[in-house]
């Protein structure tokens, strides 16, 4: 008997029909030698920290951090799932062979390895591999089954990304609510969900500390075309002024036009992230509807896998795009003109094996059904639209550019006009709108006569607030500003998050009253503000630094990079930080996270502004690897080899008391100080010591 396990009821149900499995059992389905069974997503998990250990059960600042030296799972506490896991484990005891049919992704992956293990699972394992879940695709699924262990680099990144977010935020999330909590408030800290946040923050204190600017712009009318003075701005009003009454006598003259035909590619195809951008964009849906939707959608097998990160499709699916395109009936208008016509285009911007990875773009499957939502409808003939879209030709326009002259001064008129429409009669008119913009009067050369010129008046404007597609698009490409499409490619692999995880993060964001929505607006309350101003640690905030984390998952899922490697870093990463926050003086966020996700009321107490550093200190030796050099950081001094194996660090501040550059140099030539005063209990009240290090090398107080 062969056992199939899905992740999901409903994809069970597509495979067993398939499979001729027939026959419906309690929690899976049987027939024809198989039997098909499911999880319902995450069956297990890693176990809490006072699993590990009774004395983490208890939220303590000296039992940090808490560094298990080999990782378990657990089956998650729910009567339903310990029903569901007997089945799996009861069938898998008969099984000859186990297919793993989890969805095809990382975490799809990781959910299904961690139930075989739990399981014990004894029989060999193969997998399922598929990217719709039509008949046919189910069928050569099965018809190319690969080895459990083909994918063993992706669940080691999986299961690297999981005790990497355990690591960080368990520990992170008690340092700074023992720390910063005011004996209330549960500072949740996270390895994505930071540094979206720090985003927010970020971009709402640059609209806040903006100081507009007036500035003066000249253009002139001549015979209805509108044209722009080439040096730019006025800063004076009384100098754009001045340069109105130059002009206004004088005749324009026409210098040079020149009239330069282009062609416009289709739209990309939709990757996660692209959709959900888009459909925020048109619909206000949020990225979490959206995933939701096209889940749905996926589900009912009218489009494909929706968690990618590629707007290509593979070379063998070509022949197959006219029995999809012919399967997409209430589109037949657009269609006929595809397949009716010579061959169907093959664009490299779309076809190209070196740009997919696991999966493919977004795109429907030929399988059409009325039975969709109104949401449902619209993400759909999205989808469709962009496939339909990129086997029609390029639009072709033309590009105007006219320069004139007045007096001695240079003026520019530009105008664009579509010729050949091709490719955008596939989307609604409102989408086409530029097409009867900007067209310019036909000018000739030298000609000349009297213009209007007009003098606006403007104001620098500031950064605009995030919307959800914007913030996706940020977490795409680690925060920088990038409008061109190829680079935005190359830093996907740099984003904060994955796509199936992105829109996750700003609902928990949400949920947790960091962050609020203001019409499509995204505004940090004043928790949320507080909390990234009090954390002192750039790498938790770094979104380029995390950026760095999921290249290395990557690398990992490749099988070009070491996962003890990266859980090394990960170690050292979390015991600087609770270690810094051990010794950082304690200031309550004032705050409530629970008032704050209702209503935005209370009054803000001003964060802990950063303490000036002492200047740098000599260079000194590091005492504990003997190798490294003392050099200062933002938080601490450190080794300079501590990104590479040493772990020294001294902080700015210990107790409340800032340290000097003769107490660092103290510490690191003589292990100690002189007796000092001004540092501080938690109560406020202050004792004198002498600092020291201890066996291994930490820094310590030893009261007078």
């Amino acid at each position: 008997m062969r056992v199939c396990i899905a992740e999901k009821p409903s994809v069970a149900k597509e495979i067993a029909e398939v499979l001729g499995a027939k026959v419906r059992r309690n929690g899976y389905f049987e027939g024809n030698d198989y039997c098909v069974t499911w999880t319902f997503g995450h069956l297990c998990s890693l176990q809490e920290p006072h699993e590990y250990t009774e004395k983490w059960r208890q939220w303590n600042l000296s039992m940090l951090p808490m560094i298990p030296s080999s990782f378990r799972i657990k089956l998650i506490d729910d009567e339903g799932i310990k029903r569901q896991f007997a089945i799996i484990e009861e069938l898998f005891n008969r099984a000859e062979m186990v297919i793993n049919c989890g969805d095809a992704g990382q975490e799809g992956e990781l959910i299904q390895r961690w139930v075989l293990t739990k399981a014990k699972c004894k029989a060999p394992v193969m997998r399922l591999w598929i990217s719709s879940l039509t008949e046919e695709a189910i069928r050569d699924g099965f018809a190319k089954l690969m080895s459990s262990k083909d994918f063993d680099t992706l669940y080691a990144a999986g299961s690297a990304r999981a005790i990497g977010d355990w690591l960080l935020g368990m520990n992170a999330t008690r340092a700074y609510t023992l720390r910063y909590g005011n004996g209330k408030n549960v500072l949740s800290i996270g390895r994505v969900q930071t540094p979206t946040l720090a985003l927010i923050v970020d971009r709402q204190k640059a609209i806040e500390q903006f100081k507009p600017e007036t500035y003066w712009e000249v253009r002139t009318d001549y015979r209805g075309g509108w044209f722009s003075y080439t040096k730019g701005r006025f800063t004076v009003k009384e100098e754009a002024e001045a340069f109105m009454q130059e002009i206004l006598p004088l005749e324009l003259e026409i210098k040079s036009v020149e009239r330069k035909k282009a062609m416009e590619h289709p739209p990309k195809l939709f990757d996660l992230t692209l959709l959900q951008v888009e459909c925020n964009r048109k619909f206000a849906f949020s990225a979490d509807t959206t995933l939701k939707i096209i889940q749905s959608l996926y589900e009912k097998k009218l489009t494909t896998y929706p968690r990618v990160d590629t707007n290509f499709l593979p070379n063998d699916i070509y022949p197959k795009v006219p029995g999809i395109l012919k399967g997409l009936k209430p589109y037949v208008t657009l269609i006929d003109p595809i397949i009716n016509g010579s061959k169907i285009r093959k664009s490299p911007k779309v076809f190209n094996d070196k740009k997919i990875t696991d999966h493919h773009a977004i795109i429907p499957t030929g399988v059409f059904s009325y039975d969709m939502t109104p949401d449902e409808k619209r993400v759909y003939d999205l989808v469709t639209r962009r496939f339909i879209a990129v086997f029609y030709p390029d639009c072709e326009i033309a590009n105007t550019t006219v320069m004139a002259q007045v007096g001695m001064n240079e003026f520019k008129a530009t105008g664009k006009q579509i010729i050949d429409p091709a490719w955008r009669v596939v989307f609604p008119a409102a989408s086409n709108k530029q097409s009867d913009e900007n067209v310019l009067p036909v000018y000739e050369v030298g000609e000349k006569g009297p213009h209007t010129p007009e003098l606006q008046e403007k104001e620098t404007q500031p950064p605009k607030y995030y919307t959800e597609a914007d913030l996706l698009r940020a977490m795409e490409t680690a925060g920088k500003q990038v409008e061109d499409e190829e680079l935005r490619d190359l830093m996907k692999e740099n984003g904060i998050g994955r796509p199936s995880t992105r829109a996750g993060i700003i609902e928990t964001l949400l949920k947790r009253g960091y962050i609020r929505k203001d019409k499509k607006r995204l505004v940090a309350t004043a928790t949320g503000v507080e909390l990234i101003d009090t954390i002192q640690n750039d790498l938790l905030k770094s979104a380029e630094l995390t950026g760095q984390w999921e290249k290395k998952l990557r690398m990992i899922e490749e099988g070009t990079y070491n996962v003890s490697d990266f859980m090394e870093e990960l170690k050292v990463m979390v015991n600087e930080l609770v270690h810094v926050v051990k010794c950082s003086p304690r200031k309550a966020i004032t705050v409530e996270v629970a008032e704050e996700a209702k209503k935005e009321t209370a009054t803000k107490e001003k964060a802990p502004k950063k303490e000036k550093a002492p200047a740098d200190p000599v260079v000194l030796k590091c005492p504990k690897c003997g190798n490294g050099e003392i050099i200062k950081g933002r938080a601490a001094w450190g080794c300079s080899l501590y990104r590479k194996s040493c772990d020294f660090i001294i902080p700015m501040e210990f107790f409340g008391k800032k340290l000097t550059q003769k107490q660092v140099e103290a510490l690191v030539l003589k292990g100690k100080t002189g007796s000092l005063n001004g540092f501080k209990n938690e109560d406020g009240s202050t004792f004198s010591g002498v600092l020291r290090l201890d066996d291994n090398f930490r820094v310590i107080v030893d009261k007078k």
